[in-house]
């Protein structure tokens, strides 16, 4: 699944290349306004800091929320208290777009995540030039030079990485990379099964410093509280706030824990 994902981001990715060229959005990126501090949005604080997505649907759960207004969501986040706004841009299986990340930029001072399935120097440009501020990248997904070669981009464009991870072996190779912001996903993107334990077998793993980032099966204030105890210093909250009726509400709840 994760293979298919990446090909199809990738493929995407590519048609687009045939309508704005390489060097055209590399311009655009290279022009845009600096990019927001993540990681200081993100650094360890007293109460657990939240990055709240827009996530229309998913290859597990299907459809989810329409979202007609990514940017009116996304204000709503930064209103309850978010730290970062993540925005799904995959189109397949996700609904996403670049469209709506650049909305929700528009709308909302907080760092912006591009969360897509990035494996390409072009994939990176355009999410500069769409104003995103940190990108997502899965080890599973990449070879040791991809990951390298990408990773290094993104800090040279001035983002952030959000390096994602779900074993020991990966966590280990995020911090060869000297990754500050580092995830554990309980979802495993090739069966997609959830194993809401995994961040804490795996927290002893992160390197010192490192911004301890704890992704999906987040859906109550229980799930943050338990992530939280485990050692983590910010969740990435998607289907409660989308699916949970009022975000600011629930954002509330989970920013008490």
């Amino acid at each position: 699944m994760l293979a298919d994902l990446t090909a199809g981001s990738v493929a995407d990715a590519e048609t687009r290349r045939q309508l704005r060229p390489f060097d055209v959005v590399e311009r655009e990126a290279l022009a845009a306004p600096a990019a927001v501090d993540a990681l200081a949005a993100l650094a360890p604080a007293e109460r657990v800091k939240v990055i709240a997505e827009i996530k229309r649907s998913s290859p597990s759960r299907g459809a989810l929320a329409s979202i007609p207004d990514p940017a009116a969501l996304a204000s709503l986040y930064e209103t309850g208290g978010a730290s970062a706004i993540s925005v799904l841009t995959e189109q397949r299986k996700f609904g996403g777009s670049l469209d709506d990340l650049m909305a929700v930029r528009r709308a909302v001072s907080l760092p912006v995540l591009r969360k897509d399935f990035i494996a390409t120097a072009y994939q990176v440009f355009e999410a500069r030039a769409a104003g995103a501020d940190l990108v997502l990248l899965i080890v599973a997904a990449l070879d040791d030079a991809t990951l390298r070669t990408l990773y290094d981009l993104i800090v040279e464009l001035g983002m952030t990485p959000l390096v994602e991870t779900h074993s020991a072996e990966e966590l280990d190779r995020a911090a060869q990379l000297g990754a500050g912001l580092i995830g554990v996903n309980a979802r495993n993107l090739s069966t997609f099964e959830l194993d809401r334990d995994l961040f804490g077998t795996l927290v002893a793993r992160f390197p010192a410093g490192a911004i301890k980032v704890a992704e999906s099966a987040v859906l109550s204030p229980a799930d943050v509280a338990h992530y939280r105890a485990a050692g983590a210093d910010a969740v990435l909250v998607g289907e409660a706030l989308v699916t949970g009726g009022d975000p600011v509400a629930n954002l509330a709840a989970f920013r008490a824990v």
